[in-house]
Protein backbone atom coordinates (compact mmCIF):
# COMPACT_ATOMS: atom_id res chain seq x y z
CA UNK A 1 0.00 0.00 0.00
CA UNK A 2 1.52 3.06 -1.23
CA UNK A 3 1.71 6.49 1.35
CA UNK A 4 -0.58 8.04 -1.18
CA UNK A 5 -3.45 5.31 -0.62
CA UNK A 6 -3.19 5.56 2.87
CA UNK A 7 -3.71 9.32 2.74
CA UNK A 8 -6.74 8.90 0.71
CA UNK A 9 -7.91 5.80 2.98
CA UNK A 10 -7.99 8.43 6.03
CA UNK A 11 -9.65 10.98 3.79
CA UNK A 12 -12.25 8.57 3.53
CA UNK A 13 -12.87 7.44 6.86
CA UNK A 14 -13.22 10.74 8.44
CA UNK A 15 -16.53 11.65 6.71
CA UNK A 16 -17.41 8.23 7.10
CA UNK A 17 -16.66 8.16 11.23
CA UNK A 18 -18.53 11.78 11.17
CA UNK A 19 -21.66 10.46 9.67
CA UNK A 20 -21.63 7.40 12.11
CA UNK A 21 -21.32 9.53 14.74
CA UNK A 22 -24.45 11.84 13.51
CA UNK A 23 -26.44 8.34 13.00
CA UNK A 24 -25.69 7.17 16.47
CA UNK A 25 -28.84 5.88 17.90
CA UNK A 26 -30.70 6.58 14.51
CA UNK A 27 -34.19 4.82 13.99
CA UNK A 28 -33.70 3.17 17.40
CA UNK A 29 -37.41 1.65 17.62
CA UNK A 30 -37.91 4.08 21.38
CA UNK A 31 -37.78 7.29 19.52
CA UNK A 32 -41.04 6.27 17.18
CA UNK A 33 -43.54 6.89 19.53
CA UNK A 34 -44.91 10.65 20.35
CA UNK A 35 -42.05 12.09 22.07
CA UNK A 36 -41.42 15.70 24.30
CA UNK A 37 -40.05 17.15 21.45
CA UNK A 38 -42.61 15.94 19.19
CA UNK A 39 -45.57 17.20 21.32
CA UNK A 40 -44.01 20.50 21.86
CA UNK A 41 -43.74 21.13 18.16
CA UNK A 42 -47.21 19.59 17.47
CA UNK A 43 -48.50 22.05 20.09
CA UNK A 44 -46.67 24.97 18.43
CA UNK A 45 -47.87 24.66 15.13
CA UNK A 46 -51.60 24.17 16.23
CA UNK A 47 -50.88 27.34 18.46
CA UNK A 48 -49.43 29.16 15.18
CA UNK A 49 -52.60 28.57 13.05
CA UNK A 50 -54.73 29.55 15.47
CA UNK A 51 -52.69 32.78 15.79
CA UNK A 52 -53.00 33.37 12.19
CA UNK A 53 -56.74 32.46 12.13
CA UNK A 54 -57.67 34.88 14.88
CA UNK A 55 -55.29 38.06 13.90
CA UNK A 56 -55.66 37.18 10.10
CA UNK A 57 -52.30 37.65 9.08
CA UNK A 58 -49.31 36.34 8.83
CA UNK A 59 -46.59 35.37 11.90
CA UNK A 60 -43.69 37.41 12.20
CA UNK A 61 -41.70 35.78 10.02
CA UNK A 62 -43.78 35.66 6.90
CA UNK A 63 -44.03 39.31 6.90
CA UNK A 64 -41.04 39.84 4.75
CA UNK A 65 -43.46 38.67 1.92
CA UNK A 66 -44.50 42.01 -0.01
CA UNK A 67 -47.51 42.06 1.71
CA UNK A 68 -49.44 44.86 -0.06
CA UNK A 69 -48.51 43.96 -3.28
CA UNK A 70 -49.42 40.04 -2.59
CA UNK A 71 -52.39 38.35 -4.37
CA UNK A 72 -55.36 37.05 -2.62
CA UNK A 73 -53.37 37.87 0.50
CA UNK A 74 -56.35 36.84 2.75
CA UNK A 75 -56.34 33.46 1.01
CA UNK A 76 -52.65 33.02 1.73
CA UNK A 77 -52.75 34.19 5.26
CA UNK A 78 -55.87 31.27 5.69
CA UNK A 79 -53.96 28.44 3.63
CA UNK A 80 -50.29 29.50 6.30
CA UNK A 81 -52.64 29.11 9.16
CA UNK A 82 -54.56 26.05 8.03
CA UNK A 83 -51.45 24.10 6.96
CA UNK A 84 -49.47 24.79 10.58
CA UNK A 85 -53.08 23.93 12.03
CA UNK A 86 -53.54 20.53 10.48
CA UNK A 87 -49.54 19.88 10.58
CA UNK A 88 -49.30 20.33 14.46
CA UNK A 89 -52.52 18.02 14.82
CA UNK A 90 -51.88 15.07 12.16
CA UNK A 91 -48.06 14.49 13.85
CA UNK A 92 -49.92 13.42 16.80
CA UNK A 93 -52.34 11.27 14.92
CA UNK A 94 -50.88 7.46 14.36
CA UNK A 95 -52.23 7.27 10.65
CA UNK A 96 -51.48 11.42 9.27
CA UNK A 97 -47.83 11.42 11.77
CA UNK A 98 -45.61 10.77 8.80
CA UNK A 99 -47.57 12.67 6.09
CA UNK A 100 -48.11 15.65 8.19
CA UNK A 101 -44.09 15.72 9.36
CA UNK A 102 -43.66 15.60 5.63
CA UNK A 103 -45.69 18.26 4.42
CA UNK A 104 -44.24 20.33 7.93
CA UNK A 105 -41.01 19.68 6.80
CA UNK A 106 -41.57 21.14 2.97
CA UNK A 107 -43.53 23.81 4.63
CA UNK A 108 -40.29 24.79 6.88
CA UNK A 109 -37.96 24.53 3.78
CA UNK A 110 -40.21 26.70 1.60
CA UNK A 111 -40.04 28.91 4.71
CA UNK A 112 -36.57 29.32 4.48
CA UNK A 113 -35.70 28.99 0.96
CA UNK A 114 -38.43 31.38 0.01
CA UNK A 115 -37.61 34.66 2.97
CA UNK A 116 -34.43 33.67 4.35
CA UNK A 117 -31.94 32.13 1.57
CA UNK A 118 -32.71 35.80 -0.89
CA UNK A 119 -30.89 37.67 2.40
CA UNK A 120 -28.27 35.22 2.75
CA UNK A 121 -27.44 36.01 -1.09
CA UNK A 122 -28.15 39.49 -0.57
CA UNK A 123 -25.22 39.89 1.98
CA UNK A 124 -23.55 36.90 3.18
CA UNK A 125 -21.18 38.94 4.96
CA UNK A 126 -24.05 39.82 7.66
CA UNK A 127 -24.60 37.33 10.22
CA UNK A 128 -27.99 38.40 11.25
CA UNK A 129 -29.54 36.89 7.62
CA UNK A 130 -27.86 33.81 8.57
CA UNK A 131 -29.28 33.90 11.90
CA UNK A 132 -32.43 34.05 10.55
CA UNK A 133 -31.81 30.98 8.31
CA UNK A 134 -30.58 28.58 10.89
CA UNK A 135 -33.66 29.61 12.90
CA UNK A 136 -35.61 28.05 10.74
CA UNK A 137 -33.43 25.31 9.81
CA UNK A 138 -33.80 24.48 12.99
CA UNK A 139 -37.65 23.80 13.04
CA UNK A 140 -36.91 22.31 9.56
CA UNK A 141 -34.82 19.44 11.22
CA UNK A 142 -36.92 19.04 13.81
CA UNK A 143 -39.91 18.37 11.88
CA UNK A 144 -37.25 16.50 9.06
CA UNK A 145 -36.54 14.11 12.15
CA UNK A 146 -40.06 13.16 12.81
CA UNK A 147 -40.73 12.77 9.55
CA UNK A 148 -37.25 10.32 9.16
CA UNK A 149 -38.19 8.18 12.15
CA UNK A 150 -41.66 7.35 11.11
CA UNK A 151 -40.40 6.28 7.30
CA UNK A 152 -39.21 3.49 5.95
CA UNK A 153 -35.69 2.51 8.01
CA UNK A 154 -33.64 2.20 4.38
CA UNK A 155 -34.68 5.50 2.90
CA UNK A 156 -31.86 6.77 1.17
CA UNK A 157 -31.60 10.62 1.63
CA UNK A 158 -34.73 11.99 3.69
CA UNK A 159 -36.13 8.85 5.67
CA UNK A 160 -35.11 6.03 8.22
CA UNK A 161 -31.69 6.38 9.47
CA UNK A 162 -30.06 8.78 7.04
CA UNK A 163 -32.94 10.81 7.17
CA UNK A 164 -32.07 11.38 10.39
CA UNK A 165 -28.63 11.28 10.34
CA UNK A 166 -29.05 14.22 7.20
CA UNK A 167 -31.75 16.38 10.00
CA UNK A 168 -29.36 16.07 12.37
CA UNK A 169 -26.33 17.02 10.16
CA UNK A 170 -28.98 20.81 9.15
CA UNK A 171 -28.87 20.95 13.00
CA UNK A 172 -25.75 21.17 13.47
CA UNK A 173 -24.99 23.48 11.00
CA UNK A 174 -27.90 25.57 12.01
CA UNK A 175 -26.85 26.00 15.69
CA UNK A 176 -23.49 27.80 15.28
CA UNK A 177 -25.65 30.63 13.34
CA UNK A 178 -27.35 31.32 16.03
CA UNK A 179 -24.40 31.03 18.90
CA UNK A 180 -22.49 33.10 17.28
CA UNK A 181 -25.08 35.93 16.38
CA UNK A 182 -24.40 35.98 20.48
CA UNK A 183 -21.38 37.48 20.21
CA UNK A 184 -21.54 39.55 16.74
CA UNK A 185 -24.43 41.07 18.58
CA UNK A 186 -23.89 40.74 22.15
CA UNK A 187 -25.13 44.52 23.36
CA UNK A 188 -28.36 43.63 21.52
CA UNK A 189 -28.43 39.67 22.62
CA UNK A 190 -27.90 41.25 26.40
CA UNK A 191 -30.45 43.84 26.27
CA UNK A 192 -33.07 41.17 25.93
CA UNK A 193 -31.84 39.70 29.39
CA UNK A 194 -34.21 40.50 32.12
CA UNK A 195 -32.75 43.14 34.18
CA UNK A 196 -33.34 41.41 37.23
CA UNK A 197 -30.19 39.04 36.30
CA UNK A 198 -26.59 40.08 36.90
CA UNK A 199 -23.88 39.62 34.04
CA UNK A 200 -26.06 40.35 31.06
CA UNK A 201 -23.67 39.96 28.98
CA UNK A 202 -21.96 37.11 30.40
CA UNK A 203 -25.63 35.24 29.75
CA UNK A 204 -25.11 36.30 26.21
CA UNK A 205 -22.09 35.05 25.91
CA UNK A 206 -22.91 31.67 27.84
CA UNK A 207 -25.91 30.69 26.02
CA UNK A 208 -23.74 31.54 22.50
CA UNK A 209 -21.11 29.05 23.45
CA UNK A 210 -23.94 26.49 24.58
CA UNK A 211 -25.26 26.05 21.08
CA UNK A 212 -21.86 25.95 19.38
CA UNK A 213 -21.03 23.62 21.61
CA UNK A 214 -23.92 21.20 21.40
CA UNK A 215 -22.88 21.33 17.76
CA UNK A 216 -19.44 20.24 18.63
CA UNK A 217 -21.43 17.58 21.14
CA UNK A 218 -23.77 16.28 18.09
CA UNK A 219 -21.23 15.83 15.06
CA UNK A 220 -19.00 13.96 17.42
CA UNK A 221 -21.03 11.84 19.56
CA UNK A 222 -19.53 13.33 23.05
CA UNK A 223 -22.77 13.00 24.94
CA UNK A 224 -25.16 13.47 22.23
CA UNK A 225 -28.68 12.95 23.79
CA UNK A 226 -27.71 15.03 26.58
CA UNK A 227 -26.47 17.98 24.72
CA UNK A 228 -29.80 17.93 22.41
CA UNK A 229 -31.59 18.04 25.34
CA UNK A 230 -30.30 20.78 26.90
CA UNK A 231 -30.24 22.70 24.07
CA UNK A 232 -33.39 22.61 23.68
CA UNK A 233 -34.11 23.39 27.48
CA UNK A 234 -32.18 26.81 27.45
CA UNK A 235 -33.81 27.68 24.08
CA UNK A 236 -37.37 26.71 25.98
CA UNK A 237 -36.17 29.01 29.18
CA UNK A 238 -34.92 31.89 26.90
CA UNK A 239 -38.54 31.71 25.23
CA UNK A 240 -40.28 31.73 28.61
CA UNK A 241 -37.45 35.09 30.19
CA UNK A 242 -37.37 36.65 27.10
CA UNK A 243 -41.15 36.72 25.15
CA UNK A 244 -43.10 35.62 27.41
CA UNK A 245 -42.73 38.87 29.49
CA UNK A 246 -44.26 40.94 26.58
CA UNK A 247 -47.14 38.42 25.50
CA UNK A 248 -48.84 38.99 29.21
CA UNK A 249 -48.39 42.86 29.18
CA UNK A 250 -50.03 43.02 25.60
CA UNK A 251 -52.30 39.59 25.10
CA UNK A 252 -54.12 40.91 22.21
CA UNK A 253 -51.33 41.93 20.23
CA UNK A 254 -50.17 39.87 17.29
CA UNK A 255 -46.47 40.77 17.23
CA UNK A 256 -46.41 39.40 20.78
CA UNK A 257 -48.04 36.27 19.98
CA UNK A 258 -45.72 35.99 16.90
CA UNK A 259 -42.10 36.65 18.86
CA UNK A 260 -43.51 34.03 21.57
CA UNK A 261 -44.55 31.29 19.29
CA UNK A 262 -41.71 31.69 16.56
CA UNK A 263 -38.94 31.55 19.48
CA UNK A 264 -41.33 28.64 20.55
CA UNK A 265 -41.13 26.77 17.12
CA UNK A 266 -37.21 27.11 17.53
CA UNK A 267 -37.06 25.51 20.88
CA UNK A 268 -39.58 22.42 19.68
CA UNK A 269 -37.40 21.97 16.42
CA UNK A 270 -34.13 21.04 18.95
CA UNK A 271 -36.51 19.08 21.09
CA UNK A 272 -37.55 17.32 18.53
CA UNK A 273 -34.41 16.14 17.34
CA UNK A 274 -33.35 15.50 21.04
CA UNK A 275 -36.61 12.86 20.86
CA UNK A 276 -34.22 10.82 17.91
CA UNK A 277 -31.31 10.46 20.45
CA UNK A 278 -33.85 8.94 23.33
CA UNK A 279 -32.67 5.16 22.14
CA UNK A 280 -29.54 5.88 23.86
CA UNK A 281 -27.92 6.97 27.05
CA UNK A 282 -27.79 10.05 28.39
CA UNK A 283 -24.00 10.25 28.79
CA UNK A 284 -23.33 7.91 26.05
CA UNK A 285 -20.18 8.93 24.23
CA UNK A 286 -19.48 7.79 20.33
CA UNK A 287 -16.91 6.57 18.17
CA UNK A 288 -13.28 6.59 17.57
CA UNK A 289 -12.02 7.88 14.18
Amino acid sequence: MTAATVVNDRRAGVPAWLAACLSIGANDSTARGIGPGRMLLALVMIALGLRGLVFGDFAGVWQRIPIAQLPAQGFFIYLTALVELATGIGILLPRLAKVSAGTMAVFALLWMVLLKLPAVVYAPSMEAVWLGAGEIAVILAGAWVVFATLAKPDGRFLAGRNGIRNARLLFVLALPTIGLSHYFYADITAGFVPAWLPWRHGWAYLTGAGSVATAIGLLFALWPRLAATLEAAMLGVITVLVWLPPLFAQPHDSGAWSAFLMSSAIAAGAAAVADSYRGIGWTTRGLRP
